[in-house]
């Protein structure tokens, strides 16, 4: 039997509105547009593995998104630095 998430999303209806835009523009980037998606439906009380059958990607993934938008809001969905060695050539220069 699947868990209930510990990471329960509340959305104020400015918030939802604004990830409703963010989900519906075709402008912005793919991910941009499924973490929106991840949050609404997470803000419906929907389980990770609902969302991630409904979205076509894995349970991790919808996990990983609830909890830092739980911890964070907006700024959590946003891109982070990686690790790792920094980048031998600039994209202009492998051109």
């Amino acid at each position: 039997m699947p868990r209930k998430s510990p990471f329960e999303i509340r959305l104020s209806a400015e918030d939802r509105r604004e990830l409703e835009a963010l989900a519906r523009r075709y402008t912005s980037p793919y991910r941009d547009v499924i973490r929106a998606k991840i949050v609404l439906m997470a803000a419906q009380d929907l389980s990770n593995n609902v969302i991630g059958s409904r979205l076509d990607i894995a349970r991790q993934i919808v996990s990983k998104w609830r909890k830092r938008f739980h911890d964070h809001g907006f700024p959590g969905l946003e891109e982070q630095a990686r690790g790792g060695a920094p980048a031998r050539f600039s994209p202009q220069r492998r051109r």
